[in-house]
């Protein structure tokens, strides 16, 4: 059955036209590893190179789901301009950083200014969960709110969560080649989780990851902007690289808890935005204690001092310690940012802050 059912693959992927080379993906050498279980369970890899439109996945996924007898698919998406080695390799030790054969290194982009964006500040974390889209979010409104013209990039691509997070989602216009992003709370944004459907996992490496930020950048009118808020994916990993090869970034913003383990990993973050010359323009301790509704009183739910222990080691300011409120997680969940719907509650106030301090140091740098 197994073999029957890949030569049913095959011919149903034969069918699918790769837009770059005019043939089909099989005759263009770009599907590899394809392996099935006598389930129906299907696995394989499609080779894209960076200028490859990432729909194509989507396209090889949808045709090999359509064979009669599958049951499941996972398509891994992998570095075509990485594929001369041969498929089979004697075991070897894992390189050592920096030290890959001269065969496999790509010259890395020259940025891109984009004067239009006005400052472009990177919102990361080093590790999920810790409520990096939501001080993202709420930054860009509290700036905007101000008269501030104000755009938010979402760059979390495996977790788009901003759409959800301002209300808005539904596939933006294209008008002349430019997509027209959309707006909410005065702030202009644009995600991916606008383009592809709620269920669909984005299994996307570096070179698709840089296509996504680098078409984002450049082909959505975003018009004249103050600032450009970017929420980056948690970690260190190839939204971050991409993110600062494809354009020249202001400064990054660093989120974490109180929670050591959280710290740690803030810390890596930090050392990444400085080992590629991105000024840290701060710490933002979120859910820094849990403010009980009733009686105001704070409680420490994930320890206490983390932050302020991590801008003291680093020499960086702390911009700001959130509370953890139940309106802020409802506020996210509805669309409904905190610092609109409820804005002299304490995260709110302290939120704001935050936007105030991160103007007050672009500010300073700027006079320097």
């Amino acid at each position: 059955m197994s073999e029957n059912l890949q030569q049913r693959i095959g011919q149903a992927l034969a069918r699918v036209r790769h837009p770059r080379t005019g043939r089909d993906v099989v005759e263009s050498d770009v599907i590899r590893d394809l392996a099935t279980t006598t389930t129906g369970k299907v696995r394989l890899t499609l080779l894209l190179a960076p200028g490859d439109d990432p729909a194509l996945a989507r396209m090889v996924r949808q045709a090999v789901e359509s064979v009669d007898g599958v049951t499941d698919v996972h398509v891994s998406v992998g570095d075509a301009t990485a594929s001369e080695a041969p498929r089979k390799t004697a075991s070897r030790a894992l390189p050592v950083m920096n030290e890959q054969p001269a065969q496999q290194r790509v010259p890395a982009p020259t940025p891109v200014t984009y004067p239009n964006l006005g400052r472009i500040i990177a919102v990361s974390s080093g590790k999920g969960g810790v409520g990096k889209s939501t001080v993202a979010v709420n930054i860009a409104v509290a700036l905007a709110s101000t008269g501030a013209r104000v755009a938010l990039m979402d760059a979390d691509i495996y977790g788009p969560n901003v759409p959800r997070m301002m209300g808005v989602n539904e596939p933006p216009m294209v008008i002349n080649e430019r997509i027209v992003p959309l707006e909410a709370h005065g702030v202009k944004v644009i995600s991916l989780g606008f383009l592809i459907d709620r269920d669909q996992p984005a299994i996307w490496r570096g070179p698709i990851v840089m296509k996504i930020i680098t078409q984002f950048l450049r082909d959505v009118a975003w018009g004249d902007l103050d600032y450009f808020i970017v929420d980056m994916p948690p970690g260190t990993g190839d939204a971050q690289l991409s993110l600062v090869q494809a354009t020249q970034v202001t400064g990054a913003i660093i989120v974490t808890t109180p929670q050591e383990v959280s710290v740690g990993d803030a810390l890596r973050g930090v050392k990444m935005f400085e080992r590629v010359s991105v000024p840290v323009l701060g710490i933002v301790e979120n859910m820094s204690w849990f403010e009980c509704p009733h009686c105001g009183k704070p409680s420490a739910l994930f320890g206490s001092g983390g932050g302020e222990r991590l801008a003291r080691e680093l020499e960086l300011p702390l911009l700001g310690q959130i509370p953890l409120e139940p309106r802020v997680m409802a506020g996210g969940d509805a669309g409904a940012p905190i610092v609109v719907t409820a804005p002299e509650s304490s995260a709110a106030r302290a939120l704001r802050g935050v936007a105030e301090r991160i103007t007050e140091r672009l500010g300073a740098a700027a006079r320097r």
